[in-house]
C-alpha cells in the first residue's frame, strides 16, 4: 500500500525536554529554550529546538502527540503551546491542572515537537546555539563573521562553548533518531535488504531539515569532519564525531583536576570539560535505536557499490561510472554499431519504448547479447515505459526523395562536389567516408558492371537534367557499391532512372530504389501562431511563412491536454526549445504564441515533447501500451524505466504488475522529470525499496528544467545526487550530455565540464548521434581522469526542503 508519511512543514533540531512534571490529573508539563507548555495523557516528548534564525524565541509551538507509535493517522491530535505556558488546541486554551512528579516512559508515547506555521516563524530554522557568539556587544556583527565570533568565544572560554557543540550534535543525533522511531512502521515495510538504506534515507532527511551550517563552520574549526560527504553513513559518522568531542572532554576533565591537586593553573586549555549529562529520556532514546550505530561506514559504502553493481552491471577497470548509450533504428541498420559502442566502453545501452515497435527492439537486443558475448564485456539493456508523455502527433508521410548538394562558398560557387554512394539496398558505405547522400539501386548487375569515369544522365523530381559521375568502385564484404560525385544541386526520388553513358556508347538503365520519405516539420519564429488540434494526422505543412492568416498546424491526440490548459499559461515543444504562451482554448483547438524560437525559425517536428508545467494537467499510473510493452520487457530486458513518475502510486502500480508476473529480479530506473517527481522523491524511495528489485534513479534533466525552471536545475540535480547516495541508490547522469560531439563531431567546453562532473553518478547517459562512437570514448577518457576518480565532492547546500514530507 502508499507509504503515509506525517509530513510538517517546517521542521527544527531536536532538544531535550528537560524538568517533565506530571500531575495526578494526567497533565505533563516541561520547558524547552524559554518556552512552557503543557500536555494532557502520559507520554514521553522529544521537544523541538527554539525555531528561529534570529535569537527571538518562536511564540508558537506545535507537539505532534501519538498515543500508540504502531497506529498513526491524521487524526492525532495537534497541540500548541505559547511562551506564557498556555495550551491550545485549535486556538483554545485548555486548563491548567496541577503538576505533581512522575517519570515518563519511552514505550507509552511517542511525539515529535515542531515548530507551528506562522507569519512570524521562520519556515527553514537556524541552529542558532551560540548565542554568546552572536550577540557580541560593541561589535559591527556586518563585518565579522560566524568563525571570527567563534574564535573570539573558543579563547575566551572554551570549556563551555566546545561543550555547546558537544550538545549540539547530541541533539542532531536525537533528532535523527526520533525520525526514525516514527517512520518505524515505514521501515518496516521495506524489503530486509534495502531497510538499513530507508534508515539512513530517514537520517539524512532529518540532517538535511536543519540549517547546521554554523555547527558545521565550527566543527571544520575544530579539526573534526563537518558531515559534509556522509550522506551514505549518517548516523555512523554523528556517532563518531560526538565521541570524538567526548573523548576530548573527559581527557580535558582529568587533565584540570590533576592540574587543581597540584595547585597549577593552565592558562592555555583548549578543550572543554566533560559536556553536561545527558537526561535519562534521551539516553533511553539512544539506546533503544543503539542498532543504528552498528552500521558502520564501510558497510554502508559497500552496501551502496553493490547496489550500482547489482543494477548496472560491474564497473570497468579503471573507471567506477558506467556509461548508457540510446539506440533505435540506426542500430539495425548499421550492422557494427552495436558492436563497436561496446568496444568502445559502453556498460549498458538503453531503448526508448516510445519509438519504433517490437520487431525492431528484438533485433537490437539480439545484436547487444551477441555482441556482449563475442567481447566479453558485459552490457545490460534498458527499456524505457513510454508514459503518458505529452508529444506532438505525426504528419502524413512526405515524398520519397533524396536531396543532394554540393559544398558553395559565400557566392554560390560551387568548391566540392557532393559525395554520392551508389549500392544495392541494404549494403552500407564504409565507415571511413561520410556520403552527401545514399542511392539504393535494385539492380546488382548493372551496379557490378559500371567502371571508374561513367557518367550516370538522370532527370530529378524537379524535372531538371543532371549528372553523376563514377570516380571510386568499392567493394564490399555483402556486395560491392560505388563513390559518385555531383556537381549541382539534385533531388533524386524513387524510380528515377540513370542512363549510363560511356565513351559515346549508352549501356543498359539503372533504377532507384525505395527512398524513405522525409520527415515533416513546420518552422516557426518567434511572434507565430502555432495550432494544437487534435486530429489524428495532418498532411504535410505547406504554409508560407509570411501567411499569417494561415498558422502552423501540429497534432497531439491526448483530450486531457485540451481539457486541462487555460489562456494565459505557458507551453513549451521540443524540450524547451520552442516556448510560447497560450491564447485561446476550445475543444479541438489551443492557438498558441511563439514566444522564443531560433532566428531563422525553429523545426517542429512529430513525436516532440510538449511540457505545460503551469498548468493542472496530470497523469496518473501506466498505460495500455506501457502495459503491453511491460511483457516485453520482462522476457528480454535487464531493466525497465518508468517515465514520468509522480507520486507513490505510480510506484505502487509498476509494484503490482511486476508482482503479478513474478518478477524480482528486473531492475527498475524512476525517472525524476517532474515537479512532483523531484518533490516527492524520498518517498517514491521509501515505496520502491518495499520490492526486492534492484533500484536506481534516473536525472531526466530535459524534461525537469522545462517542468521546473531552468535557473533551478543545477541545485535539483545536485539535490537528487544527494538524496539516491543517503538511500544507496544509484543515480543515472542523463540529457544532453556531449550532445554537440554526439552530433557534430566538435563539444563545447561546457559538455566537457558536464561530463566530468556527472563522473559523481554511477552512470552518464549519452544519446545517439552521427559521431557517437566518438562520444563514448571521449566520456570514456573524462571518467578515466584522475580528478573523477576522487571521493564524491559535496557542495555546502541549504536545508532540504523535501525533508518537511517526513
Amino acid at each position: 500500500m502508499p507509504i503515509q508519511v506525517f509530513t510538517p512543514k517546517p521542521l527544527a533540531v531536536c532538544s531535550v525536554i528537560n524538568n517533565f512534571e506530571h500531575s495526578s490529573h494526567g497533565v505533563w508539563r516541561g520547558r524547552f529554550s524559554d518556552v512552557s507548555f503543557r500536555m494532557h495523557g502520559e507520554f514521553d516528548a522529544v521537544a523541538m529546538h527554539k525555531a528561529s534564525s534570529s535569537n527571538e524565541i518562536p511564540k508558537r509551538h506545535i507537539i505532534r502527540a501519538l498515543q500508540d507509535s504502531s497506529k498513526k493517522s491524521d487524526s492525532d491530535p495537534l497541540v500548541s503551546g505559547d511562551a506564557n505556558g498556555d495550551l491550545h488546541t485549535k486556538n483554545k486554551k485548555m486548563k491548567k491542572k496541577k503538576k505533581g512528579k512522575h517519570q515518563p516512559s519511552i514505550e507509552t508515547f511517542k511525539s515529535i515537537s515542531m515548530p507551528l506555521v506562522d507569519d512570524n516563524v521562520s519556515d527553514i530554522t537556524d541552529l542558532d546555539f551560540f548565542e554568546t557568539c552572536c550577540t557580541s556587544e560593541g561589535e559591527d556583527e556586518d563585518n565579522r563573521t560566524f568563525l571570527d565570533l567563534f574564535s573570539e568565544e573558543l579563547v575566551k572560554d572554551p570549556k563551555c562553548l566546545l561543550s555547546q557543540v558537544l550538545d549540539k550534535l547530541e541533539a542532531v543525533r536525537l533528532h535523527a533518531l526520533a525520525m526514525e522511531q516514527w517512520n518505524a512502521l515505514r521501515l518496516k515495510e521495506c524489503d530486509r535488504f534495502y531497510r538499513a538504506s530507508a534508515t539512513n534515507l530517514i537520517h539524512y532527511a532529518a540532517l538535511r531539515s536543519m540549517d547546521i551550517h554554523q555547527l558545521q563552520e565550527a566543527l571544520s574549526f575544530l579539526g573534526l569532519s563537518n558531515l559534509e560527504g556522509k550522506n551514505s553513513h549518517i548516523m555512523a559518522s554523528l556517532t563518531s564525531i560526538i565521541q570524538i568531542l567526548d573523548n576530548l572532554t573527559h581527557q580535558s576533565s582529568k587533565a584540570e583536576s590533576k592540574s587543581s591537586s597540584d595547585n597549577e593553573v593552565s592558562p592555555n586549555i583548549e578543550v572543554p570539560i566533560k559536556s553536561k549529562p545527558v537526561h535519562d529520556l534521551k539516553s533511553s532514546l539512544l539506546s533503544s535505536y543503539g542498532r543504528s550505530e552498528a552500521i558502520s561506514f564501510l558497510a554502508m559504502k559497500s552496501h551502496a557499490r553493490y547496489n550500482a553493481e547489482l543494477l548496472l552491471g560491474p564497473s570497468v577497470e579503471g573507471r567506477k561510472t558506467r556509461i548508457m548509450v540510446t539506440v533505435g533504428n540506426e542500430a539495425v541498420e548499421d550492422e557494427n554499431l552495436i558492436y563497436n559502442l561496446i568496444k568502445s566502453g559502453v556498460n549498458v545501452i538503453r531503448i526508448n519504448c516510445a519509438h519504433d515497435n517490437p520487431d525492431i527492439w528484438r533485433c537490437i537486443i539480439k545484436k547487444i547479447r551477441s555482441c556482449s558475448q563475442m567481447l566479453e564485456q558485459p552490457c545490460r539493456v534498458l527499456m524505457d515505459l513510454a508514459g503518458p508523455k505529452l508529444r506532438t502527433g505525426p504528419f502524413k508521410s512526405g515524398p520519397n526523395v533524396r536531396k543532394i548538394r554540393p559544398m558553395k562558398d559565400a557566392k554560390g560557387i560551387v568548391v566540392a562536389p557532393a559525395l554520392v554512394w551508389i549500392s544495392p539496398p541494404g549494403v552500407k558505405p564504409p565507415t571511413h567516408r561520410s556520403p552527401d547522400g545514399v542511392v539504393p539501386v535494385d539492380d546488382k548487375e548493372w551496379i557490378r558492371n559500371l567502371e571508374v569515369g561513367d557518367w550516370l544522365k538522370f532527370c530529378d523530381a524537379r524535372g531538371k537534367k543532371r549528372t553523376l559521375k563514377i570516380v571510386e568502385k568499392f567493394p564490399t564484404s555483402s556486395d560491392v557499391g560505388c563513390w559518385a560525385e555531383c556537381y549541382e544541386t539534385s533531388y533524386v526520388e524513387s524510380g528515377t532512372e540513370f542512363h549510363v553513358k560511356r565513351q559515346k556508347r549508352k549501356l543498359g538503365n539503372g533504377k532507384v530504389g525505395e527512398l524513405s520519405s522525409i520527415d515533416q516539420y513546420v518552422r516557426v519564429k518567434t511572434g507565430d501562431l502555432l495550432v494544437i488540434t487534435r486530429e489524428p494526422c495532418l498532411a504535410p505543412p505547406t504554409r508560407s511563412n509570411n501567411d499569417l492568416s494561415s498558422p502552423a498546424k501540429v497534432t497531439c491526440s491526448l483530450g486531457l491536454l485540451f481539457d486541462s490548459v487555460k489562456p494565459g499559461e505557458p507551453i513549451e515543444f521540443d524540450d524547451g526549445r520552442i516556448q510560447g504562451v497560450i491564447r485561446g482554448v476550445n475543444i479541438s483547438e489551443i492557438c498558441v504564441e511563439i514566444t522564443q524560437a531560433s532566428e531563422k525559425g525553429s523545426k517542429l517536428g512529430p513525436e516532440k515533447s510538449i511540457n505545460v508545467p503551469k498548468s493542472n494537467l496530470h497523469f496518473e499510473g501506466l498505460t495500455v501500451k506501457d502495459l503491453m510493452d511491460l511483457d516485453f520487457i520482462a522476457a528480454n530486458a535487464d531493466m525497465v524505466g518508468v517515465s514520468f513518475v509522480n507520486d507513490v502510486n505510480d510506484v505502487c502500480m509498476l509494484q503490482q504488475e511486476l508482482n503479478k508476473r513474478n518478477l524480482k529480479n528486473l531492475g527498475i530506473i524512476l525517472k525524476i522529470e517532474t515537479q512532483g517527481g523531484f518533490e516527492r522523491l524520498p518517498l517514491l524511495l521509501l515505496q520502491a525499496m518495499q520490492s526486492p528489485n534492484p533500484l536506481g534513479v534516473m536525472i531526466a534533466r530535459g524534461d525537469l528544467a522545462v517542468e521546473c525552471g531552468w535557473d533551478r536545475l543545477a541545485e535539483m540535480q545536485e539535490e537528487i545526487l544527494s538524496i539516491c547516495e543517503a538511500a544507496h541508490i544509484p543515480p543515472i547522469w542523463a540529457t544532453q550530455v556531449l550532445e554537440s560531439l554526439a552530433k557534430s563531431g566538435l563539444p563545447t567546453r561546457a559538455e566537457i565540464t558536464d561530463a566530468a562532473v556527472g563522473g559523481r553518478a554511477d552512470c552518464v547517459m549519452l544519446n545517439k548521434g552521427r559521431h557517437i562512437i566518438k562520444a563514448v570514448s571521449t566520456l570514456d577518457t573524462i571518467l578515466r581522469s584522475t580528478w573523477t576518480q576522487q571521493p564524491k565532492m559535496k557542495a555546502v547546500l541549504k536545508p532540504l526542503l523535501l525533508s518537511s514530507l517526513f
